[in-house]
């Protein structure tokens, strides 16, 4: 399927390694000029390299941390003027409700929730005086089905969760549509950050853990990020105009939902 979009722009957050990745190396193959950004620049630099191989589209690399306002301007100048935003922050680390503080969400709070809001409210007005423009926001399938042991995640995404619902239906007559996709388990680093968790409480090896985690996956396996790559790029095509404001679980089943 032709997606409609070659020659278009893209800022995609978080983008050397994971999910972010998977949505850059789609949005590239579909012939989208690419703003990549990551907080290590190595990393950032090979995969930047390996898209410009692959699909001779232009990249441009910003290595920094989007939660500081400086690591924010940096990359809010660099991408003034795309037509497709791509929102991307690791989640923040689990734990119980007795373990974290007001800094604790505060840091989550800037991570996942007003670090998004701030490169939506710096990129819409461009977009919108357009009349043509994409935002997909990486949250998780916990703003549907919460975590116990990922309040903090829970908490501050299920906040930008909210902020997106109003906003994506005032800027939706601009020819602007605004979406989150909620991811499940994938095959990243989060997913062995995590494994590893559980396999250190369990004394058990992570192949254990993950194989324990599968097994509650109807998919029985993990998702990869090239096929959330391709959903994201959906999302960003020219197809995509009349998905609005939705919150889309790409879970393998995982999230036991009716609605």
């Amino acid at each position: 399927m032709d997606l409609g979009i070659k020659g278009k722009r893209a800022l995609v957050c978080a983008s050397s390694k994971g999910l972010g990745l998977g949505c850059a190396e789609a949005l590239a193959a579909a012939g989208v000029d690419l703003v990549m950004n990551a907080r290590g620049a190595d990393a950032l630099e090979a995969s930047a390299d390996s898209i410009r191989t692959a699909h001779g589209v232009q990249v441009q690399t910003i290595a920094c941390d989007v939660t500081s306002a400086e690591g924010q301007a940096q990359v809010i100048e660099a991408a003034q003027g795309v037509d497709i935003l791509v929102t991307n922050a690791g989640g923040p680390p689990p734990g119980l409700w007795s373990d974290w503080d007001r800094d604790d969400f505060i840091k989550a709070l800037d991570s996942n929730m007003l670090t998004p809001i701030t490169f939506m409210k710096a990129l819409l007005p461009g977009m919108m005086d357009k009349g043509w423009g994409r935002v997909v926001n990486i949250t998780s399938q916990s703003v549907r089905a919460p975590i116990p042991a990922l309040g903090l995640s829970n908490a501050a995404r299920t906040g930008l969760t909210g902020y997106v619902a109003g906003t994506a239906r005032q800027v939706a007559p601009k020819g602007v549509t605004i979406n989150n996709l909620l991811p499940g388990i994938h095959a990243t680093d989060r997913a062995n950050s995590l494994d590893g968790g559980v396999a250190s409480q369990k004394g058990i090896s992570i192949d254990e853990a993950r194989t324990q985690r599968e097994a509650t996956i109807p998919a029985r396996r993990y998702g990869t990020r090239q096929e959330f790559g391709a959903a994201c790029a959906f999302l960003c095509s020219q197809h995509a105009g009349f998905i609005v404001g939705q919150n889309i679980l790409l879970d393998g089943g995982a999230t036991n939902l009716t609605i």
